[in-house]
């Protein structure tokens, strides 16, 4: 029987009582009605990169999606749900396009892409994202929305992530036909490039910075590197109307519904240095955001950390920590 310990990169997780591989959309279709009509409880899973399920495991049907092709008609991309996200980004680039870039090492695939919005190093999928083809299970109809309809919003935000009501089969970019990159827009980014925020430089060199910046933080994929066996970042940064005094000195941006806090620095500053854990499950020794599995951890373990991890920064400033990834049969 299958585990989701082989099937996400927290590498943790129960048993799954029922898996289908959907290798082209309209078997990713098929299972997904299949399993709806039969009334059975249903989990569709990429790259398993934002997961984290309980020790028990899931009882009904996971559908993994491996549709990987991609196809281009100029400057527009279109890749189905199951490719590699990294593995796009690269196909991209090699193809003489631009855009991608800065997305650069982000785990997963496509078809988690604009459910998560993903963003890094100041760009999102949302800025050259064109359309999304859905599955939508109420409906039972597959229909191609343009992002307009995808209510994008902040990093990590989109009418996909608290539904399960569309299941994303393809999603179409509008990249640029440029050895050139978008404009350097993240300050961390342009340090490591070398240039002022705004300056253009090749997309292969913003990527070759993305990657090692991301190296240093441990968010890509290694499986000789236990910082790496995570979910990314666990909790959310936290949006509050105010800042709570205790809180004062935390790194701040603005939002446009109150303060984004850095978590990382709450974390750390209530007492949870990089590294800090109990054996099997610790933080990052390089991002205390991520919470990560240093070979043998349970969801319980992982669970446990992230419980005491969110008391000490409610404890110490007042704020409450809400987790990135979906949790499975398991809560804090």
């Amino acid at each position: 029987m299958s585990s989701f310990g082989a099937l996400t990169t927290l590498r943790v997780g129960g048993p799954i009582a029922s898996l289908v591989t959907a290798s082209t959309a309209d078997e990713f279709v098929s299972a997904v009605a299949d399993a709806d009509a039969a009334g059975q409880d249903l989990l569709v899973l990429g790259g398993g990169s934002n997961l984290l399920v309980g020790d028990e495991g899931f009882e009904g049907v996971v559908v993994l999606s491996a549709s990987t092709s991609m196809s281009r008609s100029g400057s527009t991309v279109t890749a189905q749900a199951g490719m590699g996200w990294d593995e796009l980004v690269v196909a991209t680039l090699d193809a003489g396009l631009s855009g991608l870039e800065a997305l650069s090492g982000v785990p997963g695939t496509v078809g988690g892409a604009p459910i998560q919005n993903i963003g890094a190093y100041g760009a999102l999928v949302s800025d050259v994202l064109r359309s999304v083809t859905v599955y939508d299970r109420e409906t039972k109809a597959v229909e191609t929305w343009p992002a307009e309809r995808c209510g994008f919003g902040r990093h990590r935000t989109s009418i996909f992530k608290h539904s399960r009501r569309w299941v994303v089969l393809d999603v179409t970019l509008e990249l640029s036909t440029s050895s050139l990159g978008a404009p350097v827009a993240y300050q961390a980014l342009a340090d490591e490039l070398g240039v002022p925020i705004g300056q253009r430089v090749p997309a292969a060199d913003v990527r070759n910075a993305v990657l090692a910046l991301r190296h240093r933080r441990g968010m890509v994929l290694d499986e000789a590197d236990h910082d790496t066996w995570s979910v990314g970042s666990f909790f959310l940064n936290p949006v509050l109307a105010s800042v709570p005094d205790a809180a004062a000195s935390a790194p701040r941006w603005p939002d446009p519904v109150g303060v984004k806090l850095s978590a990382a620095w709450l974390i750390e500053h209530a007492g949870f240095p990089k590294g800090y854990g109990h054996g099997r499950a610790a933080l990052s020794t390089k991002h205390t955001l991520a919470i990560t599995n240093r070979g043998g951890a349970t969801a319980s373990d992982v669970l446990d950390l992230a419980r005491e991890v969110r008391a000490g920064v409610a404890e110490c400033f007042g704020v409450t920590l809400e987790p990135e990834c979906h949790l499975i049969n398991c809560s804090l």
